[in-house]
């Protein structure tokens, strides 16, 4: 989610706030009580075979570019040991249970792809290997390929797959959105499919505009942006229509995120006579300006928790200049230290985001004011364990999938910056855009319907 070490434009004054200018640097340093860990307890990937589809009726044409795309998307899953590139001559149609036995298949997925007029149908069957028997199957509409939605149906199919195989939701069929540097300097709002394909600019801002955040029903960004002073904005997807958020309030409207009911922001102001905090604006009904905190410190980058009771944001209000990340209620109250703060240990933690299942909280940290930017995950709960999932580069500005398993994050490595994805029940990470400035990512929810 949004971070502000990209938020407050180029002032440096502003970036003093938060003792941000301490350059990254590469040292490994240990977090008080955090160890290298995983999120879940993972199992070993079951082999996943996936015969060459077949096509008929014109299907011939987009069949191995659909059964490509559900390759990845099942590798990317992480759920499977996938065994695909398979000769053409094992598409049979009989299931040979114990040939596929001896490629190390627990499960097989067949696929057949069918010309319907004005796009496709896609066909799956999902066997169970080790039973000798067809377990799950189903039917799919795919648009034509020159269809903007050809890739997003086929990745619906992969998320059926993962549904099947598991009773668990996938994570193939949704977006990430991000700000990005552009080479004339200006930074914009881009958005891009789960596995780096489709990338897209959504604003036009020709200036700076960052701190993306998805709405519950995926269909709006808000977003913030600098016309004139920092202001929030909103812009519908579908039509690429933007407008401003005006709540009525003086100084720079920043970090927004939405409430689960889709119609409020939360969001941070700064500057009003010395004073920042947190506040929420009904945008449906253009209404409704509520305080949730308000002092001489700041208050960042809010979060909603999955049932809206509860907010994570980070914040100096220790009186240092290293922020910490609190949870508080959604109506405010008093906050409460979920990062590992210790008294002179000067730990620095941002970008908080709640987990879809409400049952885990993603952050980024570092220790002392030269180290590594790291992934840190906190158990919420009476446990509050926490765990930390990278161990190489730089790695910042976490967001969670809606499978509630993968992480989006700002990563930085020797070969220079990009967009990557780390499993928290592996913690094997992945780049999907390499060789690109983007800043605080965040995941749609799934797009599935």
């Amino acid at each position: 989610m949004s971070t502000i070490r990209t938020l407050l434009r180029s002032a440096p004054t502003a970036l003093l706030i938060l003792g941000l200018l301490a350059p990254p640097a590469t040292a490994q340093e240990d977090f008080p009580g955090v160890a290298l860990g995983l999120a879940y307890d993972a199992i070993s990937p079951p082999g996943l075979a996936i015969q060459p589809f077949q096509g008929r009726f014109g299907g011939q044409e987009v069949a191995s570019a659909v059964a490509a795309i559900i390759g990845r998307d099942l590798t990317y899953s992480d759920r499977f040991a996938v065994v695909d590139s398979l000769p053409e001559s094992l598409a049979s149609e009989t299931v040979d249970y114990a040939l596929w036995g001896r490629f190390g298949a627990i499960w097989l997925l067949r696929g057949r792809v069918e010309g319907t007029g004005d796009g496709f149908s896609l066909f799956l069957e999902l066997h169970d290997v080790a039973y000798n028997r067809l377990a799950h199957e189903g039917r799919f509409d795919i648009p034509s390929r020159n269809d903007d939605g050809f890739r997003m149906a086929v990745h619906r199919a992969s998320d059926a797959v993962v549904e099947w195989a598991f009773g668990e939701p996938g994570m193939a069929a949704s977006r990430i959105t991000f700000s990005m540097l552009r080479d004339d300097n200006v930074r914009e709002i881009y958005v891009v499919d789960s596995d780096g394909e489709n990338l897209e600019r959504v604003t036009n801002h020709n200036d700076l505009a960052v701190s993306p955040a998805f709405s519950p029903d995926g269909r709006y960004i808000a977003y913030q942006a600098w016309p004139d002073v920092a202001g929030i904005f909103e812009v519908e997807l579908a039509t690429g229509q933007s407008r401003r958020i005006q709540p009525g309030r003086e100084g720079g409207l920043i970090t927004p995120t939405y409430h689960p009911d889709g119609e409020t922001l939360a969001f941070s102001v700064l500057g009003m006579n010395n004073r920042s905090g947190l506040f929420t604006y009904n945008v449906r009904r253009n209404c409704c300006l509520a305080s949730l905190t308000e002092g001489r410190f700041n208050d960042l980058s809010p979060v909603y928790s999955p049932d809206g009771g509860e907010l994570v944001f980070n914040s100096d209000r220790l009186g240092s200049a290293t922020p910490q990340i609190y949870t508080m209620g959604a109506g405010g109250g008093s906050p409460q230290v979920l990062s590992p703060y210790r008294y002179g240990n000067g730990g620095y933690y941002n970008a908080p985001d709640w987990s879809p299942y409400g049952d885990l909280v993603a952050f980024h940290g570092r220790v002392g004011r030269s180290g590594a930017y790291h992934i840190l995950v906190a158990r919420m709960g009476q446990s509050r364990e926490l765990i930390r999932l990278t161990s190489e580069g730089n790695n910042e500005d976490p967001a969670w999938a809606p499978d509630g398993r993968h992480i989006v994050f700002v990563g930085e490595r020797s070969w220079g910056k990009g967009l990557f994805v780390v499993d928290s029940a592996t913690r094997a990470v992945r780049a999907i855009l390499r060789g690109v400035d983007v800043g605080e990512p965040d995941w749609s929810p799934s797009l599935s319907n």
